[in-house]
Order: C-alpha cells, then structure tokens, then sequence
C-alpha cells in the first residue's frame, strides 16, 4: 500500500492531497474481524508511505509513480493505492499493462470521458487516456453524471457502463456482469461514486449516488477476482472521523478482510 497524494487538476473542491492521511486515519477505528463477511483481517499489508510528488506536475509526478509501481511489481507485490486524484489512475494502469493487460473495472460518478479539460491530463480526462491504452475492457459503475460528448463517445465506442438509477433498478444485472468476468482486473474507486450523504468530501459530489450496502456487495463478488491492483481516489476531507474517509476505508477494510 503506498499513498499518491496529488491534487493539482481539481475544479471543484480540492483536498485529495490529503486522501492517503485520511484513509489511513479512518483506518484505526476498525476491528481486524469484520462482522460482515465474517472474517479475520489477515491479509499481508505493508505501508510504504507517499510518493513525493511534484505538485503541479502531473509528466514527473507520473514518472515517480511509475518508477516506485515497477520497482514493487519486481518483487511480486500488488499494488493498493490511496490517493490523491483521478489522474494518477492512468500512470498505474500503463505500468500493470507491461505485465498483463487487465479490464478496468471503475467506480465513478462521472464517465471521466472528456478528451480535453484544462489540458489533456484532468481528473476529468482520465479515463479517455486510459481507454487510448487499449484494455480489454472498460466497465463503468453508478455513473449519472456526463458532458453529451462522453455519452456520444461512449456509446459509440461500445464502452459498459451502469448508472446508479439503473444500479437502484435492477442490482442483479450487474453483479451478473462482474460474476462474469474473467482474467486479470483493475479496480479504481473515485469515492464520489457514494451518494454525497455518505461521502460529501470528495472532489465532485454528485447526488443520487450508490450507498456502502451496494459496494459492500460489489466488494465481495471483485475480491474473488484476479485483482492485478486496486485504488481509491478523490478523498478530500481533512476532518478525523469524517465519513468520507471511513466508507473509503470501510471499502479496503472489506476487500482486504475478503482476500484473507
């Protein structure tokens, strides 16, 4: 586990340079037995601290990122990362996909589909960079929020996704569509996939969101997966015992719980 404490493109509410702190700070008021799934935290986790970023510097803040991801998957481990915002996805991402090249599974309450906003690299362009790497696949959940150029784009483009309206209607087919899956994934979370009421510190809160009892169920059925890594992004609070740093640890607490 490592922290990306980047927050250079936010537009809205900035403060996701303090995620990591706020994750790791939530972390403490856990139990290591989670009463939920009736397990025993138990999976091998080590802390590596931040990476020194450039603030303001996205080129060489993503040459550090990349340099310290290469240097652990030489040693097999699997990356769990706290950020920070949207944008160092895309760095971590290239990096996986020298080892092998897995389906992005992204949380979001926005498409992140832009191809430009404020310049090419944005918490809002993030995932448009990330489809220009040619993953298997892109899956998109409890999005209800984007530009008529993204939904055109994604259409076309034949890009999944499932709003959060059609996540209230028909939960089944989704977690069909994850049963499903096979092959290497990546998991990137952007907390304001949660209704604001769960999450108000995050860079976009954006209403009608997904509740904690629905990642909760997305949680379990991704853990039984081969998750190549896994990151959590657009934290923002700075408050200890914030609820929106304890539903993005709540989040790890249930994936590491569930893998051990």
């Amino acid at each position: 586990m490592f922290g990306i404490p980047f927050d250079s493109t936010a537009t809205y509410m900035p403060g996701a340079r303090f995620g990591p702190s706020a994750i790791r700070e939530a972390s403490y008021n856990f139990e290591k037995y989670n009463l939920t799934f009736n397990r025993e935290l138990n999976a091998p986790v080590f802390d590596l601290g931040d990476v020194i970023v450039a603030a303001g510097d996205f080129k060489e803040t993503s040459k550090r990122i990349m340099d310290t991801l290469t240097r652990l998957l030489s040693h097999d481990l699997k990356p769990l990362i706290l950020g920070g915002e949207h944008t160092i996805t895309y760095p971590i991402v290239k990096v996986l996909q020298s080892k092998q090249n897995p389906i992005i599974i992204h949380f979001d309450a926005h498409m992140d589909m832009k191809d430009h906003y404020n310049g090419k690299f944005s918490h809002a362009t993030v995932m448009r960079r990330i489809y220009e790497l040619e993953p298997p696949s892109i899956i998109m959940i409890g999005v209800r929020s984007a530009s008529k150029e993204e939904i055109e784009f994604v259409q076309e483009n034949e890009i999944e996704y499932y709003t959060s309206q059609m996540i209230r209607n028909d939960m089944e087919e989704v977690t069909r569509k994850l049963k499903a899956i096979s092959g290497p994934v990546y998991v990137t979370v952007d907390l304001d996939v949660l209704d604001p009421s769960y999450a108000p510190m995050v860079g976009n809160p954006t209403p009608c969101g997904l509740t904690p009892f629905h990642m909760e169920k997305f949680i379990e059925i991704i853990s039984r997966k081969d998750i190549m890594g896994f990151d959590i992004v657009e934290v923002t609070s700075h408050v200890k015992g914030d609820q929106t740093g304890l539903n993005a640890a709540k989040i790890l607490h249930d994936l590491l719980s569930l893998k051990s």
